[in-house]
């Protein structure tokens, strides 16, 4: 076995371990799943597992990380195809969408582990929390650059469609549910554009 080799099985391993638990937690929920199941799909040991991830929730953590990450790749690839901030808004809506519509769909990840952990004080939930304000940030400062007033209301706004799209998704036409909500952000945005500034009148 080359040094290389050696240097990189860690690496691998966490890997399995991660995108196992990516699977596994999504579709099944975090509670429901315990160490065991991980190592065993994941094809590791126990010492293993505990080399990369001291503890559950370690994992826990690195699982909503690797999730954070995707959908702020998919809202950057969005804004970096659409210079015009309306169409940026409107395909970071149909990346939602098409989300809802994929296989194995079952809701918002996030939204999904704040149920199962509400201690505002626990550090899952705190995670949680730091990626919704990363999303409202980004609709934020889309909205202003369409127009400046209110755009903090017409990006909660935003995300207040994403989630309940997101929930009606797991239960109902995927397909209906997807229509509804970009005619619902097509709207949104059309209106925001229209708004003036409260200190333009007379």
């Amino acid at each position: 076995m080359t040094r290389s080799e050696t240097e990189t099985r860690p690496s691998e391993a966490r890997l399995r371990l991660l995108n196992t638990a990516i699977r596994i937690f999504y579709a099944e929920g975090i509670h429901a799943v315990g160490v065991d199941r991980i190592i065993a799909e994941a094809k590791v040991t126990r010492a293993t597992f505990y080399r990369h991830f001291p503890s559950k929730e370690d994992l826990v953590l690195s699982y909503l990380r690797e999730v954070h990450q995707m959908d702020r790749s998919a809202v950057d690839a969005a804004i970096a195809a659409n210079p015009s901030p309306v169409d940026a808004l409107v395909a970071v809506a149909n990346s939602i969408a098409q989300g809802i519509q994929s296989p194995g769909f079952r809701g918002c990840a996030f939204l999904n582990a704040a149920a199962e952990y509400p201690d505002s004080g626990h550090p899952v939930h705190q995670q949680i929390i730091a990626h919704r304000q990363w999303f409202l940030d980004r609709l934020t400062m889309l909205m202003a650059q369409v127009a400046e007033d209110s755009s903090d209301a017409a990006a909660r706004h935003f995300v207040m469609l994403r989630d309940g799209a997101m929930a009606a998704g797991c239960l109902f036409d995927p397909a209906l549910v997807s229509e509804t909500f970009l005619r619902g952000i097509e709207g949104l945005v059309r209106i925001h554009g229209q708004r003036q500034p409260t200190d333009s009148a007379g």
